[in-house]
């Protein structure tokens, strides 16, 4: 048993753990944010241009519950017990993810940039092979050193 605890504290002790954590934190805390710039801020001027259109309010009704319709909320229709297709909401988290997407994409791309900056380029080549024995001479020779064949001059 004492194995399996080293080996978890050896896990938990790692920088990953802990990094993954914050992450994890962090993310939850962005997509809070997202969805509300798209509940908030997006949406509204969007349902205004369409006749004022509330989008977290848009939903089929698929059973009428105990009290006959119409229903004017979501709200409403679940207080009634109909049974809703909210299709607006789903609107939203579409618009919710897409945010989240575009701003994964936007860091990772800053992130494989930086890495790209940071590799050196690659060193032009020093030798190339002979074309007729195959072993490596270096690249402004005329004539290999090996088989003395004379070379042409690429």
């Amino acid at each position: 048993m004492s194995k399996i605890t080293d080996e978890f504290k050896e896990f938990i002790g790692r920088g990953n753990v802990v990094d993954l954590a914050v992450g994890f934190i962090i993310g939850t805390a962005f997509g809070a944010i997202v969805k509300s710039l798209v509940d908030d801020v997006i949406m509204p001027p969007i349902g205004l241009a369409l006749g004022k259109v509330d989008f977290a309010n848009l939903f089929a009704v698929l059973k009428e519950g105990d009290t006959p319709p119409p229903y004017n909320t979501v709200a409403a229709a679940k207080e009634a017990g109909a049974v809703t297709l909210n299709y607006g909401l789903f609107i939203n988290s579409i618009i919710t993810f897409l945010i989240i997407a575009l701003a994964v994409f936007m860091i990772v791309k800053v992130i494989n940039n930086m890495q790209r900056k940071k590799e050196a380029p690659p060193a032009a080549p020093t030798t190339k092979d002979c074309p007729f024995c195959f072993t490596a001479i270096p690249i402004k020779a005329v004539r290999c050193p090996n088989c003395t064949s004379e070379l042409s001059k690429s």
